[in-house]
């Protein structure tokens, strides 16, 4: 059974700005983050999805933990944040069609947190926001046969990848599968979902901007909730995916230095390559300032250097 939605203008055309900047991203090289920068995004990822949650410990403190650095904390968010970790660097490992892997990474995600890790709820669970019940999830009785649903949709349905992880997310929070970590495993395989299609997403933190719209994000859920369709949630969600994009494309149009430019280029950039080249994925700066960067390499022993003028040629030096 496919799961009710219909698509809108709003959606076709966010589809449409989407694949845009994936293609502009793809050809500025940002779809190869550094380890740096993928280590940077990888923190705020979980400590975006870990805070919609509750979760109280900040940034500097995943980084320590990250780091294998002790932290002091509450024993329920340290161990929400480890969890956390383990299930992000093995991210490729699971495989977004599978039920069985779905699972898996609930029961690494929960571990220590709630005796039913990676099992699905035998009691009934509702929504609470404030005083108000804000969502009655469906009886327990359901729910496998609902997941079995969800993930058969989304194994054989032709649909738009894009399309596909957002309803998933909203299927599986108004499903209500586990007794608690639902809201962080629809973010998780969400990203799974895009991964798929698109790498780029394995490292891209848009749980960072749904962290920012909070509201907005629970006020889709409860719209999608009582139209009896996701499109409200979708049309949410495929904003948020432009807006992350949007941040990434801006990434490089920052002010950086002449190191943290040579040190990005060096990741991602060509063995062999021209002046033009480098400034495919510094748009902003000028020929001088390239040609400037470009000596400053050579002097410190990044690149060498054969030819002159517009026939120059730079090759890359390995690091030892």
């Amino acid at each position: 059974m496919t799961p009710p939605y219909s698509i809108t203008p709003k959606i076709l055309r966010l589809v449409a700005q989407i694949s845009e900047r994936i293609g502009q991203i793809n050809a500025k090289y940002l779809d190869k983050p550094t380890p740096k920068l993928r280590k940077e995004n990888r923190i705020k990822t979980i400590h975006s999805s870990l805070g919609i949650e509750g979760n109280t410990l900040s940034e500097a403190q995943i980084t320590a933990l990250m780091d294998n650095k002790q932290v002091i904390g509450p024993e329920k968010d340290v161990r929400e944040v480890l969890n956390a970790i383990r299930v992000y660097e093995r991210l490729s490992t699971f495989e977004p069609n599978s039920m069985d892997s779905f699972l898996n990474a609930h029961a690494s995600l929960m571990q220590g947190l709630i005796s039913s890790a990676g099992k699905f709820r035998k009691g009934g669970v509702g929504v609470v926001s404030g005083d108000q019940i804000t969502h009655m999830a469906p009886p327990a009785e359901n729910v496998p046969f609902l997941m079995k649903d969800l993930f058969h949709y989304i194994s054989t349905s032709e649909e738009l990848t894009l399309i596909k992880s957002c309803v998933f997310h909203y299927e599986l929070e108004f499903i209500h599968p586990f007794q608690d970590g639902n809201g962080r495993m629809g973010r998780l395989w969400q990203t799974l979902i895009l991964m798929q299609e698109y790498p780029l997403f394995a490292f891209l933190p848009f749980e960072n901007l749904i962290h920012q719209s909070q509201s907005a994000y629970y006020q889709a859920l409860s719209d999608s909730d009582k139209s009896g369709h996701s499109t409200p949630f979708i049309e949410y969600l495929l904003g948020i995916l432009l807006s992350a994009l949007n941040e990434q494309l801006d990434y490089k149009a920052k002010i950086m230095s002449t190191l943290e430019r040579l040190d990005y280029f060096r990741e991602i950039g060509s063995q062999i390559f021209t002046r033009k080249d480098y400034m495919l994925v510094f748009q902003h700066i000028s020929t001088a300032t390239a040609s400037r960067d470009l000596k400053i390499g050579v002097d410190n022993g990044f690149f060498t250097k054969d030819g002159d003028k517009t026939k120059t040629m730079y090759r890359l030096i390995q690091r030892g």
